[in-house]
């Protein structure tokens, strides 16, 4: 097992005297061979500017840092791989934060490279850009049938400049396709991807939508992408957009009007549940499927990334008991950082939260974020460290219930056998 590292030019080696390292938040830690998997088709290498690689001299045993110009290399994982350590690195001085995304420790072993990474969804395969051909033919096919809906025209430019695959679904019709709705949010995460202020140190890697859609336009969308098949999903909360529940009045009339006109596929919600009583409205509306985005279950932590704006964890907790009450199958999509999600007190408390709150599916997702930056604004972690791969084991035992996975999954049961608008 070597050290990857990059030059000043971005071409990557491997340095056969060290041994690689991985961090787990700000430790620099060994990598064990069970935590390894081949680079996985989709995975791209990235030299991480402003650092320096970080590696174990085989012959002393002793921490070292690659001198000169050397820098880490990460890779960035396609879905439905879940990230176990970070890349191994120290920082420049004065450098820059990292641009947001999520960095997962490599190694070369057996001519080949390997990432610190497990296999959490079989459905990764769905999630290939390589199934996503012709995408550009099935944008303007669309567009030109739909010339007067904003949403179409939004998601083209999440389709082919940011390579959207989730857009790029809605005009494929198939699978799980997106349906932004609401420019506002009700919290200001650390890390969000679509928004960050004009002093920010790092830019957001996409642009939040301008516009509010109306009823009629997202009734359009849906039906078009509900009437596809019976496992078609259409999904409110997207990475561009802020928070879908802040227009639940309008996404309840929307969900009444489409399933008047159809009772295929599944209608999702991606959110951060912090609205309840609006959540409320779109359950009772006929929602199948939701995801609640979070980060930890101990309020201090959840509290210092979303930066929420008149709620707290219980009101998510509220909503997400609701939603399962009424038959809503629920998600968390769980932002997971290692060295700080596999802290035992973390642990604990989401097991608490999965457990009291009706939660089926843990969709594993990596943060993107700068590792400094983000470990700056949070509490500091603590408790025993597990690991990433036992902390997953740990969910699986605990909570029985409880699927582990990277995507929606569609419930267990068939379109029949839903109940299309509760009361």
């Amino acid at each position: 097992m070597h050290l990857v590292y990059a030059d000043s030019n971005g071409q990557i080696f491997d340095e056969a005297d060290i041994l690689p390292v991985g961090r787990a938040g700000g430790l620099l830690t060994e990598i064990y061979e069970d935590e390894l998997i081949p680079l996985p088709e989709g995975a791209t290498l990235v030299s991480l500017p402003g650092t320096k690689a970080a590696g174990i001299d085989k012959q002393t045993g002793q921490t070292v840092i690659l001198p000169g110009e050397a820098t880490a290399v990460g890779a960035l994982l396609p879905q439905g791989y879940t990230r176990l350590l970070l890349p191994g690195y120290v920082k420049r001085e004065a450098a820059d934060p990292l641009p947001l995304f999520g960095y997962t420790a490599v190694v070369w072993k057996d001519g080949n490279f390997y990432a610190a990474a497990d296999l959490t969804d079989a459905g990764k395969d769905r999630w290939n850009p390589l199934n996503f051909s012709n995408i550009g033919q099935a944008v303007q096919e669309r567009i030109d049938k739909y010339p007067d809906n904003r949403i179409y025209e939004h998601l083209s430019h999440c389709s082919l400049e940011y390579g959207c695959l989730t857009s790029q679904n809605t005009f494929l019709s198939r699978w799980e396709g997106a349906l932004p709705v609401s420019s506002t949010c009700n919290a200001g995460c650390v890390g969000c991807i679509s928004e960050q202020p004009e002093d920010s140190l790092f830019p957001s890697p996409q642009v939040r939508m301008s516009f509010r859609p109306t009823v009629e336009e997202m009734v359009q969308v849906m039906v078009n992408h509900l009437q596809s098949s019976d496992d078609a999903i259409i999904s409110f909360g997207q990475g561009c957009e802020g928070e879908p529940s802040t227009r639940g009045i309008d996404i309840a009339e929307a969900i009444r009007r489409t399933r008047a006109m159809t009772r295929q596929g599944y209608i999702n919600i991606n959110t951060n549940a912090g609205l309840t009583p609006m959540i409320r409205e779109i359950v009772n509306a006929g929602l199948d499927l939701m995801r609640i985005s979070t980060i930890s279950a101990i309020p201090e932590h959840y509290n210092a990334y979303y930066r929420p704006r008149g709620y707290g964890i219980e009101d998510v907790a509220a909503s997400a008991r609701y939603a399962a009450d009424k038959g809503v199958y629920t998600s968390i999509n769980y932002l997971v950082f290692p060295g700080v999600t596999d802290r035992e007190e973390e642990i604990e408390a989401m097991i608490e939260f999965i457990n009291r709150n009706g939660i089926r599916l843990i969709q594993m997702r990596n943060l993107n974020i700068d590792p400094e930056y983000y470990l700056a604004h949070i509490p500091e972690p603590q408790g025993e460290l597990y690991g990433m791969k036992q902390m997953m084991e740990i969910y699986r035992a605990e909570c029985p219930n409880t699927e582990i996975g990277s995507f929606t999954h569609i419930p267990p049961k068939t379109t029949e056998q839903r109940i299309i608008g509760r009361k």
